[in-house]
This record gives structure tokens, sequence and C-alpha cells, in this order.
């Protein structure tokens, strides 16, 4: 029977190791702008995938994602040891580590969204100044006249 609470609890100490060993430990400067943003573990807590992020140096510079990607693949056994002195579980996780897509998807959404907003606006100006094709009352009829008399 798969306990979730506790491979929960795994998953985010396993996302603190990895995040501090990165941060403070391994010096490879591929690694420098890599953010863990989460980690999700199995059933039966023998893989984990910890997902991580890459920022840019600056904000007008593309990240190096294949760089990032070939740091961690090297730093993998050291922080894997690490985890397993930090966990204290009998068999330690096999990890793997998985590109975070969430904020790249969430930047193209604020733009999308952006774009909405910019073509609503306009959709208003111009409505601000339209009149009605028709008559401003078009369901009175004739009918009504000759009834009131």
């Amino acid at each position: 029977m798969v306990d979730q609470a506790r491979a929960r609890r795994l998953a985010k100490r396993i996302s603190t190791i990895v995040a501090t060993a990165i941060e403070y430990e391994i010096k490879d400067p591929r690694l420098r702008f890599v953010t863990v943003t989460d980690t999700k573990v199995t059933g039966d807590l023998r893989e984990a995938t910890v997902y991580y992020t890459v920022m840019g140096e600056t904000l007008d510079t593309e990240p190096d994602y294949a760089e990032a990607a070939a740091g961690l693949e090297k730093a993998k056994g050291i922080l894997r040891s690490k985890v397993g002195a930090g966990t204290g579980v009998k068999f330690t996780p096999i990890l793997s580590f998985a590109l975070d897509t969430v904020p790249n998807a969430a930047r193209e959404m604020e733009e999308l969204l952006a774009r909405a907003r910019a073509a609503d606006a306009q959709v208003a100006q111009v409505a601000a100044g339209a009149k009605h094709a028709g008559d401003a009352d078009p369901y009175k009829s004739d009918r009504d006249d000759d009834a009131e008399d």
C-alpha cells in the first residue's frame, strides 16, 4: 500500500536537499541559474523526478537549457548521495531531472491575455462612437399605432 503523505514529505525533502546542494556545494558554473521548482516521487519511493527551471544571466539573454541539463546529469551521482545522506530512507531514490515548462507556459498565457485585452479595448473604442443600424426601437410596429385608435 502506498503512503501518499510519506511520498509528498520525501519529495519536499529531496527538493530542499537538491536545491541547497546546487546552490552551495556544487561548483559547476552551468548550474548557476538553475532553480528547483518541484519534485515528484513514485509510490514505491524508488524514483524521484526533480523539476527545474533555468533563468537567463540578464533579462535580455535566453537561458542555456542544454548546458544546465548537462550539468545536472554530471552532478546526478553527487546529488543522489546527498539525498541518501539527508533523507535516511532504506533505498535512495534514483534521480531524474526534467525541465519545468510551467513558467514558459505562464509567460505565453500572459502574452495572450495582453493581446486579448488590447483587442477588447480596440473593439470598445470602435463601439463607443457607433450607432444602431436601424430604428432605436426595432420592435415597434405599425400595428401598435392601429391598436390604439
